[in-house]
């Protein structure tokens, strides 16, 4: 690598979304560089509004809060796609102890005409908080969006058309996580953690900038390091599926979530897992096959039940 980070870097979205060829050039070239060197980048001027994360956040918490009988009416089942998973339900590949973590999967909404609604689960929509359905599909539209210019970006440096990562993850299987991690109880298994060490499954992850610290990513030379940044700034992450198909040239980097150092309260987050469609083949890029692929193709909706069973969701 020509240079060595302390930190991730952090780059303005708007400077490739609204910038002059140059600006374009010089943002392409930073995220190449920030994801081969940790798998994570920062975004800064974005177009998803404060308000709306605030209120996101918000409904959020009031949604925790709810009573357990309550959210288990909402119960995501045994692949935990839509809907509720309880707390102590999902563990990291290879761990025997699960996460200290609840949380609430939004999917892709469709009409009830559209050919793609027997394809994914249906949403499950509690009536309370006021406002949820409405502010959750907004922000997965301006999540998702931001993905797409995110991987929009990408495409040059690996020598495929505009369009390649778009097409893939079109009417894709992409997931908004709403996550809570408790304060972690005076008996907690003292081998748990909110979310043990693991690498993403999907093609990227745009995670909005948690209420609470403990988010670190394993760097190059073998040391954790936290991952902080302004409150209104997005953290993304390549996952499985983008390592896969680029041969490890992004790789997807090793992250957790670990237990307050300082006041043991609430921490919340909402990642957005960016995934292609069921039938996308993931196969090597060209440009990246080096000496040869390492990974052979697979679908995409294969790979997902594979990787979700690992983690104790299928």
């Amino acid at each position: 690598m020509p240079r060595k980070f302390d930190r991730v870097p952090e780059l303005s979205l708007n400077s490739f979304v609204l910038g002059d060829a140059a600006a374009r050039h010089a943002f392409i070239d930073a995220l190449m560089e920030g994801f081969q060197y940790f798998g994570f980048i920062i975004l800064k001027d974005h177009s998803v509004s404060r308000e709306l994360l605030g209120r996101a956040y918000e409904l959020s918490a009031e949604l925790f809060a709810r009573p357990l009988d309550e959210k288990m009416d909402f119960y995501a089942g045994p692949d935990g796609q839509r809907g509720y998973t309880p707390f102590g339900r999902e563990h990291a590949k290879d761990a025997h102890v699960a996460d200290l973590k609840e949380f609430w999967h939004v999917g892709r909404e469709f009409a009830f005409a559209s050919p793609l609604a027997d394809i994914y689960p249906a949403n499950k929509w509690p009536e309370r908080p006021l406002r949820f359905r409405e502010t959750f599909l907004h922000l997965y539209s301006a999540l998702e969006e931001a993905g797409f210019a995110m991987l929009e970006a990408l495409a040059p440096a690996l020598n495929v058309p505009d369009d390649y990562f778009r097409r893939m993850a079109t009417n894709g299987n992409s997931i908004l996580r709403l996550l809570h991690y408790p304060p972690v109880a005076g008996d907690a298994d003292p081998n748990a953690v909110r979310a043990a060490a693991h690498e993403d499954i999907n093609l990227i992850t745009i995670l909005v900038a948690a209420k609470g610290a403990g988010l670190e990513l394993l760097d190059r030379d073998g040391n954790w390091l936290p991952v902080e940044t302004d409150p209104d700034n997005l953290i993304v992450d390549a996952g499985d599926m983008l390592a896969r198909i680029t041969n490890d040239v992004i790789p997807a980097t090793t992250h957790r979530v670990v237990n307050p150092d300082g006041p043991n309260v609430s921490r919340y987050s909402m990642p957005f897992f960016m995934h292609p469609h069921r039938d996308a083949i993931l196969e090597c890029i060209p440009s990246c096959k080096g000496t040869g692929a390492k990974y052979p193709p697979i679908r995409a909706y294969d790979f997902l039940m594979q990787r979700l069973g690992e983690i104790g969701l299928a």
